[in-house]
């Protein structure tokens, strides 16, 4: 190694840090067997990475420098908090005996973030929780991300969060895939949890990007190691809505960031081998005896996706569809989307009129896309009034910047 300048270690942190560290965290915490204490050995780790790589040079594998460098850490930190708990020197000691985590980072279970989902899916801790702990531990959001996702206050789920990592600690929740009896049982919530990742990836609640990649590439990388793992029909009806979704990114925005709506996409911008892997594994999904909401999902997406221009959808179908969605898993955003359908095939007057029953219950008050939707069916029906007040709730409960641009654009062009 030899020495670098310190902009080009800062760098190369950076990118290590977005690409990597989840990564590293959840082999920490599989190696330290503690979350907090594992989220604290990564800080340290960077930190140590930041002030020696300048003088010594980038190590040749940086990923292994600062998974060593943390164990190390958290070794040291216990040693120097053993005088206040007797319990430490003991861990501490078998921490340092443990196998070198360099020698470990290829064994047998494909990932430690896999793994690690199950762990925060664990039947111990509130079903509420798990979801919330998940996506901040595998997936880094931020509290206010998760909070925008739920549609709830960042304080809740920030209150969640330590609950359940709490919960973990003192019940000794192991950090281990469950057996292959238990799989089954623990699938719905690690699905709805990957599902989650990737609608933060395929359109994020807040900041200047439409979309974040990375976080849809994770929940793919995410789908298809589960579905390697347990090829049950809903691991692959997930895994098929993912590809269907990710295959329309290049034509969801133009080149200066601005949301393009679905009927106004370039088509030939559309990926034809997602789609192909996509509605494959959607005929894969719909062989079972029973079908659930992701696969359902996925057929509405395929649906999209094989129809050559907007013009050629076969609304129908997909009606037929969000209704069986609706009678297995009751939701008022299914209905909404259920409603836009309907206008679709029927006319903007009989989407608004469920729109406008959907909204007087008060479910979707908050809803940015529900009033988006409200605005555009009126927009269509000439009830100018209406669409613009649509248009500016939608606008103030939206933090998405292209979506701003885009709603703040039909309000200009409403006069």
């Amino acid at each position: 190694m030899r020495e670098q300048a310190p902009e080009a270690v800062r760098e190369a942190l950076d990118r290590l840090y977005h690409a990597e560290s989840r990564r590293i965290l959840a082999i920490l915490i599989r190696l330290l067997g503690n979350i907090d204490t594992a989220e604290d050995a990564l800080q340290d780790a960077f930190a140590a990475a930041a002030r020696q790589w300048p003088e010594q040079g980038i190590p040749a594998n940086p990923r292994s420098w600062l998974i060593s460098t943390g164990r190390f850490k958290a070794i040291d930190t216990l040693r120097r908090r053993s005088r206040f708990d007797s319990r430490l020197p003991a861990l501490a000691a078998e921490l340092r005996a443990a196998e070198d985590p360099s020698a470990q980072l290829l064994e047998a279970v494909p990932d430690d973030r896999l793994r690690l989902i199950f762990t925060c899916c664990h039947p111990a801790l509130p079903a509420e929780a798990r979801p919330a702990l998940t996506l901040r531990e595998v997936c880094g959001l931020t509290t206010e991300e998760i909070a925008r996702a739920f549609l709830s206050r960042p304080t809740a789920i920030a209150q969640r969060i330590v609950r359940a990592k709490a919960k973990i600690r003192e019940a000794r929740i192991p950090y281990q895939l469950p057996s292959e009896e238990e799989l089954p049982e623990r699938l719905e919530a690690v699905l709805q949890v990957i599902y989650l990742v990737f609608n933060e990836g395929y359109s994020t609640t807040s900041g200047d990007s439409l979309t974040r990649a990375d976080l849809a590439g994770e929940a793919i990388r995410l789908g298809r190691l589960l579905v390697d793992l347990l090829p049950q029909p809903e691991a692959i009806g997930l895994l098929a809505l993912m590809l269907l979704q990710e295959s329309r990114r290049a034509a969801r925005s133009t080149r200066e960031g601005d949301l393009v709506l679905l009927e106004d996409q370039d088509r030939s911008l559309w990926n034809r081998e997602l789609i192909a892997e996509g509605i494959g594994l959607v005929e894969r999904a719909l062989s079972a005896v029973r079908i659930g909401p992701y696969t359902l999902q996925a057929s509405i997406a395929a649906v999209h996706a094989s129809a050559p221009v907007a013009e050629a959808t076969d609304w129908a179908k997909i009606v037929e569809l969000y209704t069986l969605l609706l009678q297995i898993e009751p939701s008022p955003v299914v209905e909404l989307n259920r409603a836009v359908a309907v206008a679709m095939r029927d006319g903007p007057q009989s989407g608004l009129d469920l729109i406008d029953a959907i909204l007087a219950r008060g479910e979707l008050a908050d809803y940015h896309l529900a009033h988006s939707a409200r605005a555009e069916l009126c927009r269509r029906l000439g009830r100018t009034p209406d669409a613009r007040a649509s248009l500016t709730r939608a606008l103030a409960l939206t933090r998405q910047e292209p979506e701003r641009r885009f709603l703040r654009k039909r309000l200009q062009e409403l006069g």
